[in-house]
């Protein structure tokens, strides 16, 4: 497998990390607002512990298949941003470009290994 394959699907569990260990801040960085428990729940498994059990996992099994896996995942993530972009007119931020560019470069990165 490539380096960049092996770095995309290291940053895709970095980047779940935060929602996993700290959702509150998470959340309110991505202008969510989790009232319950239950909210922050969801911020924790969706945004944070599902990204890092599946980086970890590509980045360790180094398979074709597993940094694929990897690059939709990044690649669902940012065409979502998009149509939500054209759907729901969100207020856009830093985060919001920082993430839609980090979500389009690891995707294409783990699809291209």
């Amino acid at each position: 497998m490539t380096q960049a394959a092996r770095v995309s699907s290291a940053l895709l569990a970095l980047a779940g990390l935060p929602g996993a260990v700290m959702p509150r801040r998470v959340a309110d960085s991505m202008d969510l607002d989790p009232r319950t428990g239950r909210g922050v729940l969801e911020v924790r498994a969706g945004l944070g512990a599902a990204y890092v059990a599946l980086g970890l996992y590509a980045a360790l099994a180094n398979t074709p298949a597993a940094h694929r896996a990897v690059g939709a995942a990044w690649l669902g993530a940012a065409s979502g941003r998009v149509a939500g972009m054209m759907l729901d007119e969100p207020r856009t931020d830093p985060i919001h470009w920082g993430s839609l560019a980090l979500e389009l470069t690891g995707g294409i990165a783990a699809i291209r290994a």
